[in-house]
């Protein structure tokens, strides 16, 4: 099915990578894909779309255009439903949202209810580009406030945010009831948006604490205490790994150094991971000539977390 979907700002190119995991990309815009989704209800796993969209239709950015493309599509629907607009920062769509919001209102046939729609068509500008379609699902993003950090039964500072982290888990491509492993696992983070995709999920920290704390996050879970450099795991019997990898002088370290750490922690997730699958790790510094060594590095983005601080995404085959 071809579904159009509104992207998230947080990011230039992670939500187009993030799609990845339901459909293959057709086109894109700023903060606007489309893209052909073999299984149009796996969207619900995203995490950094706003709204995802049945494709139908698009048009030059301007009003005329747009009022033809709605001329041609003849949409009639005996349920109510509203017309919304949204104007991506630079499109060279002149008209307010209003404006264009009543454009929509007026061209399809059938009862208008601004409160309380049935049915909603969106039309999203970007760049030269209006997209149109109809609303399949919105991504409730209060979902993962409500997972925040903070609000679980253990909690240690720095951890990685559920909207961040569930990104990361569709970055790997896991599958339902494929098997993902984090051998930093923390509280538990990653484990948990994993969890909550369908995934078989096992972690493993060097920290008896944080397997505690990681245990309370997410009971139930399959949690080992281990050192990431030497691995109580057969070979390649793991289908994605995800992991955020330690940093910073206050971390606690088996290995000689951290780079002796980032080494051979990579070659072990190397080691247990199956042959083709992808392992998408999160660094603090810049290692992808040790990456290298173990991995083809498929995919690398850059986020801002503070003015001190800058996440390393690196997605690895």
């Amino acid at each position: 099915m071809k579904l159009l979907f509104e992207l998230s700002g947080e990011h230039p190119e992670l939500p187009f990578a993030e799609l990845e995991c339901v459909g293959r990309i057709l086109d894109r815009k700023p903060q606007v894909a489309v893209a052909e989704c073999p299984d149009p209800d796996a969207t619900a796993r995203l995490a950094l779309s706003h709204a995802v969209m049945e494709y139908l239709g698009e048009c030059p950015a301007g009003v005329s255009a747009l009022r033809e493309l709605l001329r041609d599509l003849g949409i009639a629907t005996d349920r109510p439903f509203a017309g919304r607009a949204k104007k991506i920062h630079g499109t060279v769509m002149d008209a307010t949202q209003l404006d264009l919001e009543r454009l929509i209102g007026t061209m399809i046939e059938g009862p208008v209810s601004l409160s309380h729609p049935e049915e909603e068509y969106r039309v999203v500008c970007s760049g030269d580009r209006c997209y149109f379609g109809k609303v399949i699902r919105k991504i409730d993003r209060g979902d993962f406030a409500y997972r925040n950090p903070m609000r679980r039964p253990f909690f240690h500072p720095g951890v990685m945010m559920p909207i961040i982290a569930r990104a990361l888990v569709n970055l790997s491509l896991i599958g339902r009831g494929d098997l993902l492993f984090d051998p930093f696992c923390g509280t538990g983070g990653v484990l948990l948006e994993a969890h909550m995709v369908g995934a078989r999920v096992l972690g493993s920290d060097a920290e008896e604490a944080m397997i505690a704390g990681s245990r309370a996050n997410l009971p139930g879970a399959d949690l080992l205490l281990a050192d990431a450099t030497t691995m109580p795991l057969c070979d390649s019997s793991i289908d994605a790994v995800v992991t955020d990898l330690p940093y910073g002088q206050s971390v606690r370290i088996r290995a000689a150094s951290m780079e002796r750490l980032y080494a051979r922690s990579l070659s072990e997730i190397r080691r247990v991971l199956k042959e083709g699958r992808r392992a998408v790790v999160v660094t603090h510094q810049e290692i992808p000539a040790i990456a290298g060594e173990y991995f083809e590095i498929t995919g690398m983005f850059r986020q801002r977390v503070h003015r001190s601080l800058t996440r390393r995404i690196m997605v690895l085959q």
